[in-house]
């Protein structure tokens, strides 16, 4: 009866949004990562690279970062977030039709996005590439999304704004601030995709990094550990470990974050004092980020028969202890000596992808198989496939940041290496032929990787398919039902 009730009346929450989020999410994540695996493939096998100019590499891996990262991890990010935010409020989401602009202009950005890149139009910034007209859609987006999650805040029936609210807010307030600072332009004329930074030489690399590290960690080291505050508790049926530390694990993340930006620019131009700085605030992320990996690890507590039993919590912990792993190596390799070794080399690349693998696309997946069978009131389709999908992404993870480490570690000693006459010991195409295996085994690894994905794309159709079928069903017994009630009534006033 509760079931047909619930048929009958609108829904509490508002759903259809974070639905619409997340079956894109994987959709642009497909997309993304099939670019990605491309990419790599060109890398490592020459013939890939096709007399086609809109998939050469240079254009091709621009596409991959922004489709896995704004639209992969942005749209599983928009979902989470007002999925998060109406729940632990216990309040609808404020304003509906701006929600669905929203979802319409980050799905035209993405989509207008990954064409500027093939057809030739960027600014040649890293993670920043958009021509200015796309540049101002984001901005326009991310106010009403700033805008809607405020408003849902401020009319939340709970006096407590939950953790996980203050980490999303975080990262939308901060991501804002990063990319109008990063985008500021001069377009050349209304009609041209061109533009002229209002930075130029050492202050634009500097600002560039700023961004670049901040989006790192804001959009997917802040922003994840909301969806991390609130899935892990969930899924496990324990509160957090430790709120309090969840609080200092927030403040002192936001502030030490935004200085560490220039580490990324050691032995350049920029003053040495700078960069000194960025590595000293490096350094010290590393006690608040280690205190959330405890804190998310450790709300586990009483609870670790899970890991035997919940392939969610599986993808979950996985996440956690690749969180832990990547904001080690980062600090590590922000010291001048480890870092001129490190930068430049495919070493940095198996960093970023430790992160971006093992900790924003695994929180993702496991937060996503406990959110989909809630939209849809429904049982996930095959807890087995879930099963396929961890080890695929395990396997393929493993694959991809050691053959990384394999290459980038290699690379930076053949490129240092002098003979007892201090020239260099190696030549260029040296280290090109040594990257050849490594490259291979990370094509491999992003294959695995790959198709883990597509698992659980089909196990998520399966699992909607099931869901609307089932919500069928009941709206049909309801249909039925109030016939049945309708005739009887008709007969009975017929007989008076």
């Amino acid at each position: 009866m509760a079931q047909l009730q619930s048929i009958a009346a609108p829904e509490q929450y508002n759903y259809d949004i974070v639905r619409k989020f997340t079956i894109m999410a994987l959709f642009w994540g497909i997309l993304g990562m099939s670019a990605g695996l491309y990419a790599a493939l060109e890398l490592a096998f020459p013939a890939f690279n096709l007399d086609i100019a809109q998939i050469t590499f240079g254009r091709l891996r621009p596409v991959h970062t922004t489709l896995v990262i704004f639209g992969f991890g942005g749209c599983a990010l928009f979902a989470t977030s007002y999925y998060v935010v109406q729940r632990t409020c216990q309040a609808r989401l404020w304003g509906s039709a701006l929600a669905n602009f929203t979802f319409w202009g980050w799905q035209a950005v993405l989509a207008l996005g990954a064409l500027s890149y093939m057809w030739g139009y960027s600014q040649g910034r890293e993670y920043a590439e958009f021509p200015w007209p796309i540049d101002i859609l984001i901005a326009v987006v991310w106010v009403a999304y700033l805008l809607i999650y405020v408003q849902t805040l401020r009319r939340r029936s709970q006096p407590h704004i939950y953790v996980a609210n203050w980490f999303y807010l975080g990262f939308i307030l901060a991501t804002a601030l990063l990319h109008i600072f990063n985008n500021l332009a001069v377009p050349v004329g209304m009609s041209s995709m061109a533009s002229y930074s209002a930075f130029a030489g050492v202050q634009d690399a500097m600002t560039q990094w700023w961004y670049g590290h901040n989006a790192v960690g804001f959009f997917l080291t802040a922003a994840f550990l909301g969806m991390m505050y609130y899935f892990v508790p969930k899924q496990a049926g324990r509160p957090v470990y430790s709120y309090r530390l969840s609080i200092i694990h927030f403040w002192a993340l936001v502030f030490l974050y935004m200085w560490a930006g220039a580490h990324h620019l050691h032995w350049t131009a920029l003053p040495d004092w700078t960069s000194t700085l960025a590595a000293t605030f490096s350094i010290m992320l590393l006690l608040p980020s280690w205190g959330g990996m405890i804190n998310g690890i450790m709300t586990l507590s009483g609870a670790w028969e899970k890991l035997r039993t919940d392939p969610i919590m599986l993808f979950l912990i996985t996440a956690l202890s690749f969180y832990g792993m990547a904001t080690f190596e980062g600090p590590l390799m922000s010291l001048k000596s480890v870092n001129a070794l490190s930068h430049y080399t495919d070493w940095t690349i198996g960093h970023v992808h430790s992160g971006a693998l093992g900790w924003v696309a695994m929180i993702t997946f496991g937060s996503m198989y406990h959110l989909v069978p809630r939209l849809y009131d429904t049982k996930i389709h095959s807890i087995r496939l879930i099963y396929v999908h961890f080890w695929l992404a395990s396997i393929g993870i493993v694959l991809y940041i050691t053959s990384m480490w394999v290459a980038g570690i290699g690379q930076g000693l053949l490129l240092r290496g002098f003979d007892d006459y201090g020239n260099l010991a190696y030549s260029f195409i040296e280290t090109v032929t040594f990257l050849h295996q490594p490259y291979v085994w990370r094509a491999l690894g992003g294959a695995f990787f790959l198709s883990g994905v597509l698992v659980m794309a089909y196990n998520t159709w399966r699992t909607i398919a099931n869901g609307k079928r089932e919500a069928a069903e009941v709206e049909a017994r309801l249909s039925a039902k109030l016939a049945r009630a309708w005739y009887r009534r008709v007969t009975w006033s017929n007989q008076e």
